[in-house]
């Protein structure tokens, strides 16, 4: 993936995904750059697919997102979505090449809070990580 890194890369601000290490040397590696696509484990491409929301970088959500369940395109952010943080309440391998991790997703929109909670499957395939899909509840 050769693209130039997002205007955050060389910002020192905290990352978006509420690790305190700065963005370029946290979620911003994956996104560009040699380590581009190669978080290594599910809570860092978890984090890293937080941060490309917050940042509008479709084109990662897309790139790491497993082909059997991918769509063809992401819908650019609603006007004024602000997202306002990001929890991770438990990470958990299922298998050398399976994990899962239940997260929670604060955003607004239009003065309204929104909370996105989620369990979301990964699997790895050829040494990659990919987002596969949401679990329904009780999974």
């Amino acid at each position: 993936m050769s693209r130039r890194p997002p205007a955050l890369a060389a910002d020192a601000r905290p990352c978006p995904c509420g690790r305190p290490a700065p963005y370029a040397s946290c979620c911003g590696r994956y996104h560009a750059g040699p380590l581009a696509l190669q978080a290594p484990d599910p809570e860092s491409l978890m984090r890293s697919r937080y941060s490309a929301f917050v940042l509008d970088e479709r084109e990662y959500l897309l790139a790491t997102w497993h082909p059997d369940t991918r769509p063809a395109c992401i819908e650019p952010p609603e006007p004024g979505l602000q997202w306002l943080g990001l929890t991770v309440r438990r990470t958990s391998m299922t298998g050398p090449d399976r994990g899962l991790v239940d997260f929670v997703a604060r955003s607004k929109l239009g003065g309204r809070a929104h909370r996105l909670e989620e369990v979301s499957d990964f699997a790895r395939e050829g040494g990659r990580w990919y987002y596969v899909k949401a679990l329904d509840e009780g999974a």
